[in-house]
């Protein structure tokens, strides 16, 4: 296989916090995740971190240490061959940055919970990612147990017991667990073999076919201070693609757009990484280049929009109704019903609403009015938030009518 190809895949990283999911990501990947100031000095992953991997085999080697993401097997010496190609999202882990974890949950096709050994399982965010991961049907799971190297055996084992019957209490009983620790780079090959045999690969041809869907998580002003109006380069949208595909010098817009609505732009460069791309599909993050005003994206400006082409332009509403479902397992008890009038979080796609319930019927079909018109499709699954305590938890979902 080229190795100069897109990502087939999106596979998210999500666990608790410091359990060692960016740690366990830059092992695979080769690349550190916390690439943000406030992340590094935080030592918390804050926004989604992105970083591509290539997982290869040795032919020669029999079973699972013939696994790695190595161009050169680590035993052997000899060269390796490539067999997929995906892109991991590190999720953030902490409690107030949910909503960001929960907008990586809609553009993954697969996902490793990480779990740290060391410590009580499930963990309150442990268990709410798997339920976000639920939400969104995500069911191709490979879990972590990292941190082997701080418990004994025995401690292992038990630790081990707890996550078994958690998993399959969650509906994940064929999910492997593999014993890790990423700081001694224990089992990684049986990580890879665990992500290759168990995440399957989306039918890149037959969603590419379909008209574009883009979720934008980030967008950026690549100019340098002081530099000539002549050579201003347009702002870049970085995203992941759920459906169809998108080619240089096509007319895309963007929903939904600022105070004046939707916004038409050019494409007018793709990239994956390092790769340039004439065409880019579902897999990995693509940034691209475009015509647009970079004061437009700068600083993250775009994200949470849409990018589409003319067939596949979304509703635009500031009402959103949906069948609202509540999550049984919380993390807190969360006994009242919900209120006409109270206040709610809503993550569409990756954009979090706050909005107002304004109707409730008998069947938990809410309607709601957010602080802003939102893009969406119907059958979308939103993530639904209330205030508890005084904190934003989830409380659970619902699908867009």
């Amino acid at each position: 296989m080229n190795n100069e190809i897109q990502a087939e895949l999106n596979i998210g990283i999500v666990g608790h916090v410091d359990h060692g999911k960016t740690t366990l990501t830059s092992k695979l990947t080769g690349k550190w995740t916390d690439r943000h100031s406030e992340e590094i000095k935080q030592g918390i992953s804050i926004k989604l971190g992105y970083a591509d991997a290539e997982f290869y085999i040795d032919p020669s080697v029999s079973g699972i240490s013939s696994y790695t993401s190595q161009k050169t097997h680590p035993l052997t010496g000899n060269k390796t061959e490539l067999v997929r190609k995906v892109s991991f999202v590190d999720a953030p882990g902490h409690e107030t940055l949910m909503a960001v974890m929960l907008s990586g949950a809609a553009l993954l096709n697969g996902a490793i919970l990480v779990v740290a050994a060391n410590e009580e399982c499930p963990q309150p965010r442990t268990i709410e990612h798997l339920l976000a991961l639920k939400m969104h049907g995500i069911k191709n799971l490979v879990v972590a147990q990292n941190k082997i190297d701080l418990v004994s055996k025995e401690e292992a084992l038990l630790n081990y017991k707890k996550l078994r019957e958690f998993l399959d209490s969650e509906g994940y009983k064929d999910s492997p667990i593999i014993p890790t620790s990423a700081h001694f780079d224990t089992n990684i090959d049986a990580l890879i073999y665990a992500i290759v045999n168990t995440i399957e690969k989306p039918s890149i041809e037959k969603l590419s076919s379909k008209p574009l869907k883009m979720q934008i998580v980030r967008s950026f002003d690549i100019n340098k201070p002081s530099t000539k109006l002549k050579e201003l380069k347009g702002g870049v949208l970085g995203g992941a693609i759920l459906e169809g595909k998108i080619s240089v010098n096509e007319k895309c817009f963007i929903y939904p757009g600022f105070e004046n609505g939707p916004i038409e732009f050019k494409v007018k460069s793709l990239n994956s990484e390092k790769i340039s791309l004439k065409e880019a599909h579902l897999g990995g993050l693509i940034a691209i280049g475009t015509d647009l005003d970079p004061f437009f994206c700068f600083s993250d400006k775009m994200v949470g929009q849409i990018v589409c082409e003319e067939k596949s332009k979304p509703t635009l509403s500031n009402i959103i109704k949906i069948d609202y479902n509540k999550i049984e397992r919380l993390i807190e008890p969360n006994q009242s019903e919900f209120k006409i009038g109270e206040r709610v979080v809503l993550v569409i796609g990756s954009s979090a609403q706050v909005g107002v319930i304004k109707k409730i019927n008998k069947n938990n079909e809410f309607e709601i009015m957010l602080a802003r018109n939102a893009a969406f499709y119907p059958k979308n699954k939103v993530a639904v938030s209330r205030n508890v305590n005084s904190r934003w938890r989830l409380a659970g979902y619902g699908e867009i009518k």
